[in-house]
């Protein structure tokens, strides 16, 4: 499944040079990770996948919470942003199935425990959440936001005919800086320049640390659905997410029995 012609996943350079993106940048792509027959594979098994899903919405801030009144009117942390999308969930995916392969797969495991420059590595212990499908339609889109953990790992599957760009503004806070000026500028596309599109083209491979980095999907156009694969990891073994989520994204528990998916 892995373009080897192009990534040696032993490749202590590629290795440094991964880590080095992440530092600086807050985000490493790989694209052309996958070869265009993966990638082929891939969007066909989420297209048979697709009627599985679990659509959600949710409305929060780009902290991911409620609107926080003890800060003015109109400031970001009252802002709040719509966000929608379609999810197949870990358990969904078939043993055989070629994203379910890749993320069990040991060797890739290592290569981006490397990248991250970690000692340990883990893969999600969530029933639901360790490998997800992220679908999303014509109207689509996710909200200006940080992440709540350090790194995501993602693959994209098959792009939107239109819309659907993945928009960074990389390491735009830290834990001193708030930057609360510059996030308002951006959120009010006053900051251009501040605001890159990271090239998600089928087949890339994305570390992406977005706890520091405010990040967007824009809104999908066009019939094409948007497919990107969502592989979790976590520094210590054994980390689950809370019923609370899960019934969010997933509409069920590990203990109520899952839907027959009707393609």
């Amino acid at each position: 499944m892995i373009n080897t012609h192009r990534y040696n996943l032993n490749d202590q350079d590629l290795i440094a040079a991964c880590l080095e993106q992440l530092t600086t940048q807050g985000v490493c792509v790989l694209p052309d990770f996958l070869t265009l027959k993966a990638v082929e594979i891939l969007r066909q098994q989420s297209e048979a996948l697709a009627p599985c899903a679990f659509r959600s919405a949710s409305r929060a801030t780009p902290y991911l919470g409620p609107a926080d009144e003890t800060f003015p009117v109109g400031h970001q942390r009252n802002t709040i942003a719509q966000s929608s999308v379609e999810v197949v969930a870990y358990d969904q995916f078939a043993r055989d199935d070629g994203l379910r392969t890749l993320y069990e797969w040991d060797p890739l495991l290592d290569c981006i425990r490397q990248c991250l420059g970690l000692n340990e590595l883990f893969r999600y212990a969530d029933p639901f959440g360790a490998l997800n499908l992220a679908i999303k339609r014509a109207g689509d889109s996710l909200g200006w936001h940080f992440d709540m953990t350090d790194f995501v790992v993602s693959i994209a599957i098959q792009s939107s005919l239109s819309g659907g760009y993945f928009e960074n503004a990389k390491k735009i806070r830290n834990a001193e800086q708030p930057n609360y000026e510059t996030i308002q500028k951006v959120m009010n596309e006053q900051s251009p320049e501040s605001v890159r599109t990271e090239p998600m083209t089928p087949g890339t491979l994305m570390l992406f640390n977005g706890r520091w980095s405010m990040h967007r999907v824009t809104t999908i156009e066009g019939l094409a659905p948007r497919y990107v694969a969502l592989l979790a990891y976590d520094t210590k073994p054994g980390t689950d997410s809370t019923d609370t989520l899960k019934m969010l994204r997933y509409g069920r528990l590990p203990t109520q029995k899952m839907e027959t998916c009707d393609e």
